[in-house]
């Protein structure tokens, strides 16, 4: 639990280095090659730690590599949770602007540069919530838990709001991080999380350049 924080607050306290410093990254981020590439590198690397931290520990009991005890149930569940996140967003981001923060959205679609735009999507909306949910619902979930289910759940959704470095969209990025370690402890499962983290990511990406 030691290195599971240790992890998380580095990579917390870089987020926040570069947002401060360094600003937003550029307007049309998501069709630089670049974006896609140092992502899936920054992941790939949060992954060797996790596993590294997670060494000698039971793999399927530590990550909840396991189907939830009903689907339709987690489906529900899935559903409540993603409503719940949509509602916040909705009364918070005209008070914080916290979608606009990150400074991904492109400012329009541009079909010269889809195959960047695509690699980013995968790397964002595939790649990026396996690496989370593994790293927050599954890890830090397990090793937290014994501490109760109620603490575990917040804790997670605090520490995943901040692993993203940002400010105005800390809120949202918590009750993000709450019900998606609600799912996690309701289901007893990480695959429904997966998917509803990829589907939001997703939609979110799509979104951005078709409306």
């Amino acid at each position: 639990l030691f290195w599971w924080f240790v992890l998380i607050g580095g990579v917390s306290a870089i987020s926040y280095a570069g947002r401060l410093t360094g600003g937003k990254p550029p307007k049309n981020a998501l069709y630089e090659y670049s974006t896609a590439v140092s992502e899936l590198i920054l992941f790939a690397i949060i992954l060797a730690f996790v596993f590294l931290i997670a060494r000698g520990l039971p793999k399927r009991e530590t990550f909840a590599l396991r189907r939830p005890d009903s689907w339709g149930r987690a489906i529900g569940l899935a559903f409540a949770v993603f409503i719940v996140i949509v509602i916040s967003n909705a009364a918070l981001n005209p008070l914080l602007h916290g979608g606009r923060e990150q400074g991904l959205t492109p400012s329009g679609w541009e079909p010269s540069h889809a195959a960047a735009y695509g690699l980013n999507l995968f790397a964002f909306s595939i790649v990026g919530p396996i690496a989370e949910e593994l790293t927050f619902r599954g890890l830090g979930f397990y090793l937290l838990q014994r501490y109760g289910q109620t603490a575990a759940i917040v804790v997670i959704g605090i520490t995943f709001g901040l692993w993203h470095g940002l400010i105005e969209a800390l809120p949202v990025l918590i009750i993000f991080g709450i019900g998606l370690a609600y799912l996690r402890s309701r289901t007893n499962s990480i695959y429904p999380g997966m998917i509803l983290h990829a589907t939001f990511n997703g939609a979110a990406l799509i979104l951005a350049v078709t409306t």
